[in-house]
């Protein structure tokens, strides 16, 4: 900022020869947030005296930054009334945006020091369908612990996540697998089982141990590609060498739950999807030999993304909480975290 180096030809009376008007790029050139700060707080005092005063200033100082700031404006802002300043319409108006715009900066001020602190700030975070049915819970969790913390998430199939990582779009993701193709930094969450469901009705309800080529005859319902679900089915039919007789695609969770146990078909879907039906006694889950298939939820964010401390705080809550969580969930299903990996999952 420029400021008038001939400090010396200011004096305090502001009935001073009306300076000369200045274009609005040369004006906004000249200004700084001191003269602001100062004219603002001599607006509301009955002389540059008692502003002064409230300034910790002298009282020629602040008749020299409000002489600079008229010279820098062309215009005079000040006129005296009955042995009082007043503002003159120049005043008036300056008073309204000096006021806005120190206004603005406070704000901006407040914003980043909220950076600086773990408990206060926003977070956006996405979560692919499958975790729909236990990530809002822990969402509350630590809404509970930080109510000042603003969470917001979305929803979407892994593809709509990789989007949103790749636009910078969102701050972390919950997601089965990590993106190979994006510069990403991934970290194991919790045990994900996948797990092969059927209609109550089905011949293979009660039988035990049996391979999945005893299905090959059955309809298979899987998620739309695209779909981190539909990706683990497909990879364990090529595992096996699997071939179903007649696949369904649906487009959500909720749908192949509810197709099958209309009698549809079968699905290899997301145990922490299951939470209601199996505690219902609507669903039965087959003892197919590989399953239940194990996979890892993972805590994705952009390598390139410096995390505010509010996320990093949210992010350590999640790889503390989710796994306990979930095996409290789901503990009376008999489908525990595989030792091995809970000892990978461990040093992290």
């Amino acid at each position: 900022m420029l400021i008038n180096q001939h400090e010396n030809r200011f004096h305090e009376d502001p009935k001073h020869t009306t300076p000369t008007p200045k274009t609005s790029v040369n004006f906004i050139r000249s200004l700084t947030l001191r003269q602001l700060q100062i004219f603002v707080i001599a607006s509301r005092c009955p002389s540059f005296a008692r502003a002064a005063e409230e300034l910790h200033l002298t009282q020629p100082a602040v008749s020299m930054q409000i002489r600079q700031l008229e010279e820098a404006i062309g215009l005079p802002l000040f006129e005296r009334v009955a042995r009082r300043l007043a503002l003159t319409e120049a005043g008036e108006r300056l008073s309204h945006h000096a006021t806005r715009i120190l206004g603005e900066i406070k704000d901006a001020e407040d914003a980043m020091m909220s950076l600086t602190q773990a408990d206060s700030g926003s977070i956006a975070v996405s979560i692919v369908s499958s975790a729909t049915y236990f990530a809002p819970k822990l969402l509350a969790l630590y809404s509970q612990q930080f109510p000042k913390v603003d969470v917001h998430f979305s929803v979407g199939n892994r593809e709509t996540l990789l989007r949103l990582l790749q636009d910078n779009a969102t701050d972390l993701a919950i997601m089965g697998r990590p993106p190979p193709e994006l510069g990403t930094t991934a970290e194991p969450l919790a045990y994900h089982p996948h797990v092969i469901i059927a209609p109550l009705s089905h011949p293979l309800r009660q039988a035990r141990g049996f391979d999945l080529q005893e299905l090959a005859s059955d309809t298979f319902l899987l998620r739309e590609p695209g779909s981190g679900t539909r990706a683990v089915a497909e990879h364990v039919f090529r595992q096996n060498l699997f071939v179903p007789a007649r696949s369904v695609t649906l487009g959500s969770n909720e749908t192949i739950k509810q197709a099958v146990m209309a009698g549809m078909g079968v699905s290899l879907i997301s145990l922490h999807t299951l939470s209601l039906e199996l505690r219902t006694g609507e669903i039965a889950v087959l003892d197919v030999n590989g399953t239940p298939v194990e996979r890892t939820w993972q805590l994705v964010h952009s390598r390139s993304k410096q995390l505010s401390p509010t996320c990093l705080a949210f992010r350590r809550f999640l790889l503390e909480n989710a796994e306990p969580f979930l095996e409290r969930e789901y503990a009376q299903f008999g489908l525990r975290r595989p030792k091995r990996l809970a000892e990978a999952g461990s040093g992290r």
